[in-house]
C-alpha cells in the first residue's frame, strides 16, 4: 500500500519534511512544552520522586518489554505503563504496572485513543 507523501513540519519556518505533525527535533520540543504547560497539574504531581523509585525498582525486576518478550523478542524496557491509568483510579501497585518498549507503549495509547505518545 502506498504511503502518504511527507509534509512540511508544522513548526513555524521549519522546512523539514515529516510523516507526523512535527519533525523529530520539534516533536521533542513540543513534548517538553506539553509536559511543562499542557499537562494538568494533578497528573504532574503523580509522577514525582516516589514514582521514580517505584519505576526503577520495577525495571530491575522486569528488564525487558513484557509484550515483546511474550512474542519471543527481547527488547529493553523504555517505559513502565499503568494498566489502569491513574486518572481512572489506577495505582502504582506492582500488579497495575507493565514494562514496555516505546513502540508497544505508543501502540497501547493509540488503541486507547490517547493524545499522549510520550517520551519520558
Amino acid at each position: 500500500m502506498p504511503r502518504k507523501p511527507k509534509r512540511p513540519c508544522s513548526f513555524p519556518n521549519c522546512p523539514k519534511l515529516t510523516d507526523g505533525r512535527f519533525c523529530e527535533r520539534h516533536e521533542k520540543e513540543d513534548n517538553k512544552r506539553y509536559e511543562k504547560y499542557g499537562r494538568k497539574y494533578k497528573s504532574s504531581q503523580r509522577y514525582g520522586r516516589v514514582w521514580k523509585r517505584i519505576r526503577d525498582s520495577y525495571v530491575r525486576t522486569h528488564p525487558f518489554c513484557e509484550m515483546c518478550f511474550k512474542a519471543g523478542v527481547m527488547k529493553e524496557v523504555e517505559q513502565v505503563h499503568h494498566k489502569l491509568p491513574l486518572n481512572e483510579g489506577g495505582t502504582h501497585d506492582i500488579n497495575n504496572l507493565i514494562s514496555l518498549c516505546q513502540s508497544c507503549h505508543s501502540r497501547i495509547h493509540a488503541e486507547r485513543g490517547d493524545r499522549w505518545n510520550n517520551k519520558k
